[in-house]
């Protein structure tokens, strides 16, 4: 194969399809990172992804050797500065790795700059656009990780999760969002938002590729004792992961599905119907306390952590830190001990509720967002499709399904129970295969 049509070959190419060719193609292995540079710097002016791009770009062994890998910019990186999309760190050089980043090194794939993150993870968006449509928001907080997976830039990114920041923005970029459970992955040398509910998490292009991810990365660390551990298990580079043939699904509209774009609406009941007629076994399925408490539940908890975390430094930093992340502080310190405490019982409670109402079915289909991204860069959108599954940290997904009237993308959400992360991935395997949709790739302009 020749070079360029190595380069043909690997647009928008996923991470399994890149380390099969990788295997037969040497040169393509070392090449592949610096022409997905120079791809970035052309794409920046409009698509403004990025706050760090990377220098060094030579290919390291490991199972991911060639892979080039964007990191968001809330993970400490000790070769870039890590500025959490805030000006109080705007030239932060850590002094050690964040653990996944440790992680991705050793299995070595090409750290590929920093990506645009919200203020902290948290609601003041960054400059970055949609690579669909540059007048409108990628979603957030992990703008900038989704937006270089959606433009071809690179085959995966890390993003994290408090309410809706990897789901709700893979389902406007037309990628895969993959939020494992809570726990799979330590968050050490990732900035907090709320350590109760950060999730560290993929974007890709295929289910197979944020399993493998999974199945390299999970992991525990002694300085994150958060959570659990997922059990083990290993996906094959030929074969990806094995789909879950005639899987039982639980569809859950929550009571605001009445709220959802029609467009949105109708790509979920195509969807459902197509894979009903694929052979999956599909009913509806009520989640009423889940349904009504979860929203004041996760705001509560975070509200009350993030004031902890970020009360010293709004008061030192007001020049410097936004108005979103002052209201954060100044409400998350009102709330009473009480009211915090009888929120986490809550959470835990509905977790395993859950995990019983899950005893007759593989896993839920629901939306991840109310619809396509919103126009304009000032909201990232809404998190209440994305919010009970992050209360409760059960592994999450999101699935490119169509387009909007605005031709943006839109998706959906599959969740199984807590810890079933594997299951939940060949669940979505199947999904993905029988659903045969891909967005391919936007013209950025």
């Amino acid at each position: 194969m020749t070079n360029a049509t190595a380069r043909t070959a690997t647009s928008g190419a996923g991470v399994l399809d890149l380390l099969r060719l990788f295997k037969g193609n040497t040169s393509a292995a070392d090449h592949y990172a610096s022409e997905r540079l120079a791809q970035a710097k052309a794409a920046e002016p409009i698509l403004k992804a990025f706050e760090v791009l990377p220098t060094d770009t030579v290919r390291k062994p490991g199972p991911l050797s060639g892979i080039p890998v964007a990191i968001k910019d809330i993970i400490a990186t000790t070769d870039m500065p890590t500025t959490n999309g805030s000006a109080v760190y705007a030239d932060h050089v850590p002094s050690a790795d964040a653990w996944v980043v440790e992680r991705l090194r050793n299995l070595g794939a090409t750290i590929f700059g920093k990506t645009v993150s919200t203020e902290f993870a948290w609601r003041h968006p960054g400059p970055t656009t949609n690579p669909w449509n540059s007048k409108h928001t990628p979603g957030g907080s992990s703008s900038g990780s989704a937006a270089s997976v959606a433009a071809g830039i690179v085959p995966l990114a890390l993003g994290t999760q408090t309410l809706g920041s990897i789901i709700r923005p893979a389902a406007f970029n037309g990628v895969v969002g993959f939020k494992p459970s809570f726990g799979a992955i330590p968050r050490s040398g990732a900035h907090h938002l709320s350590q109760s509910l950060d999730h560290i998490g993929f974007f890709a292009r295929k289910v197979d590729d944020v399993a493998y991810a999974l199945s390299l990365i999970a992991g525990t660390s002694d300085s994150d004792l958060h959570g659990a551990p997922v059990p083990g298990f290993e996906i094959s580079v030929e074969r990806g992961v094995l789909p879950l043939p005639s899987p039982r699904l639980a569809v859950v509209r929550f009571a605001k599905f009445a709220k959802a774009e029609s467009e949105q609406q109708q790509v979920f009941e195509a969807s459902v119907a197509r894979l009903r007629g694929a052979g999956a076994i599909i009913e509806e399925l009520e989640l009423p306390e889940l349904d009504r408490s979860n929203w004041d539940a996760i705001n509560i908890i975070l509200a009350a952590e993030g004031a902890v975390i970020f009360g010293d430094l709004v008061a030192r930093y007001p020049d410097k830190t936004s108005d979103h992340l002052k209201k954060l502080v100044e409400t998350g310190s009102a709330i009473s001990a009480a009211a915090y405490l009888k929120a986490k019982a809550l959470q835990m409670k509905l977790r395993t509720d859950f995990t019983a109402q899950m005893t007759n079915y593989d896993a839920v289909l629901t939306l991840p967002a109310y619809g396509e991204a919103p126009e304009g860069l000032s909201y990232t959108g809404d998190a209440e499709y994305c919010a009970p599954w992050t209360l409760i940290g059960v592994p999450a997904l999101s699935l490119p399904a169509g387009f909007g009237k605005n031709h943006l993308p839109l998706g959906l959400q599959v969740v199984g129970p807590y810890l079933n992360d594997l299951h939940t991935l060949r669940v979505a395997k199947w999904i993905e295969s029988a659903l045969a949709f891909s967005p391919g790739l936007p013209e950025i302009k």
